[in-house]
């Protein structure tokens, strides 16, 4: 038998489901059932019941589980002392970015450990931030970059990059342009543009709304921070961003400091409490990177 029809047959045993398990793998679902066959015909019994939509372990499916994620285990131990020896790093880690991510620190990083470690497999996703911490407390995303209103994630190694006020950014035409800070209750007045639920700057403005028995009326939602700004100088509404992200736009958009928006935003790096050699040098490469998170 071969390593990798355990590791398909553990993978359809733990999703209980062969296309679950195939996505998990990265191959087709035929391949996966090929191959489970196979192991099958070797050890002369058949290891899943297939008369549902569920795979379900049979007697002798379940006698060979433990065994199999034992070899797999002795397996990766073996790979891991010799690159313990040689210095080489390998493996397959998924990085998370929340959506609409331009932070190009992150990506120099994300390159730079490339270089550094080509062995390493790294699959990339985008998501909301709070999938995102979901992601990575069940093991599907092993780091992402995340907005944040709070400065740790329960069960998670976390960092800040950066963390920054928020502010309001109007055309030039507006009522409040000529202003340099407004109050929440300003900005009730009118029709406001921002991230989505879940995002980092939408927690930290819901939260001071909350506070301050404000009720902001929320026109338009988008998850890229060029879109909030075009939406605003186009009339739909006040953009509300971070501090950093307004530069771009000082031609065309004038920020207000909001100033009882108290707590900040927060750009994170979050972990897995448990990490490995290859997340380890991943960290380590974005630590590098973003100034903040050295901190």
């Amino acid at each position: 038998m071969e390593l990798r029809q355990l590791e398909y047959f553990v993978a359809v045993a733990e999703e209980a489901n062969f296309t679950r398990a195939a996505e998990r793998v990265r191959i087709s679902q035929s391949g996966v059932s090929a191959q489970i066959r196979g192991l099958e015909r070797e050890l002369g019994a058949t290891l899943f019941d297939r008369s549902t939509r569920t795979a379900t372990l049979t007697d002798a499916g379940r006698a060979a589980l433990a065994h199999a994620r034992a070899a797999l285990a002795c397996a990766d131990a073996v790979r891991q002392a010799v690159d313990d020896v040689t210095g080489l790093v390998r493996g397959s880690l998924t990085v998370g970015m929340v959506t609409g991510c331009t932070v190009t620190p992150f990506f120099e990083a994300l390159a730079a450990f490339h270089r550094a470690h080509p062995a390493v497999e790294i699959t990339l996703v985008e998501e909301t931030s709070v999938r995102l911490l979901d992601a990575v407390r069940s093991g599907a995303v092993d780091l992402a970059l995340v907005g944040t209103a709070d400065a740790t994630a329960p069960g998670l190694n976390t960092v800040t990059v950066v963390s920054e006020r928020l502010v309001a950014l109007v055309p030039p035409e507006h009522p409040l342009a000529n202003r340099t800070a407004v109050a929440l209750a300003d900005l009730a007045a009118y029709r406001l543009v921002c991230m989505p639920e879940g995002t980092g700057i939408r927690t930290v403005l819901d939260r001071a709304c909350l506070r301050h028995g404000v009720r902001p009326t929320i026109a338009v939602q988008a998850s890229a921070a060029d879109a909030i700004a075009d939406l605003a100088a186009r009339g739909l509404g006040v953009a509300v961003l971070s501090e950093s992200m307004t530069g771009h736009y000082e031609s065309r958009l004038t920020a207000l400091r909001i100033d009882d928006v108290d707590e900040p935003a927060r750009l994170a790096l979050a972990w897995s409490a448990t990490p490995g050699p290859a997340l380890d040098r991943l960290v380590a490469h974005c630590r590098d990177a973003l100034p903040g998170s050295r901190r």
